[in-house]
Parts: C-alpha cells; sequence; structure tokens
C-alpha cells in the first residue's frame, strides 16, 4: 500500500469516526417518576368477565396505565376468591396530560388458556410492592 493510500484510508476512518460521533445522542434527564394514580371503576360484565376504569397522571406511556389495570384486575380476582385473570384487551388514551385505561380480563380458579395470563397473588404483591393502587 503507498503512503498516498494509506493516508487517504487515514482521513477517511477520522471523518466517519467524527461523523458517527456526531449523530449519538445523549438520553435526555427526565424526572423521577411520580404519577397520580386518579382511581379504578370496575364492572362485572358476565360471570367471569370484567371491565376496569383506570385514570391516572404522570404516566411515562400506555404502558404505566396497563399495569395499573393489571393490578386492579389482580386484586379483583383475589377478593373474588379466584388465583387468576386473562387479560383480553386494554384500550389507553391520554388527553390533556390524563391517561385513561379500558381493560377487560376473565377471572378464573385456575390457570386460563392463553398467553397473557396473571397469577393474581403474585401480580398483587409486586404491585403492592411497587406503590401501585389497586380495588
Amino acid at each position: 500500500m503507498t503512503f498516498l493510500r494509506l493516508g487517504i484510508l487515514l482521513a477517511a476512518l477520522a471523518t466517519a469516526g467524527t461523523l458517527s460521533a456526531c449523530t449519538i445522542e445523549e438520553p435526555v434527564a427526565e424526572g423521577p417518576f411520580m404519577p397520580l394514580y386518579g382511581g379504578i371503576e370496575t364492572r362485572l360484565l358476565d360471570g367471569d368477565l370484567v371491565q376496569f376504569g383506570v385514570a391516572m397522571r404522570g404516566a411515562r406511556d400506555a404502558g404505566d396505565v396497563e399495569q395499573y389495570a393489571q393490578c386492579a384486575a389482580a386484586q379483583y380476582a383475589l377478593i373474588r376468591g379466584y388465583g387468576f385473570a386473562r387479560h383480553l384487551r386494554t384500550n389507553t388514551y391520554e388527553e390533556g396530560g390524563l391517561w385513561r385505561g379500558d381493560a377487560v380480563y376473565t377471572i378464573s380458579a385456575t390457570l386460563p388458556p392463553g398467553l397473557r395470563t396473571i397469577d393474581a397473588e403474585v401480580t398483587a404483591l409486586a404491585c403492592a410492592e411497587s406503590g401501585i393502587p389497586m380495588v
């Protein structure tokens, strides 16, 4: 390799390193997660089918709202003497900083079929440890 080619290669590598350094974004520092839970509305739809309406401020995203509804479902299942719940759907939306969720779960004494099942006792314990209010 000639010195000219070596010089061009080194210059190209240096330029590439400089350009890649310019495209790296530093994470934006955010304040601590301090949600305000606005309450839970529970509605028995049919036998083991239950709808949960939740509201909260300070959610980071829809996942926080879904977790709040899941905590409500877990505690509700335990109150009714059941050990499990299966998630059917959750709709979330945010308006003016207020997040709302509308979730539907089935509750059962035995582990229901499906992929989105929860052990009510384990989930309720995790919710309590995380400070998420329940029914």
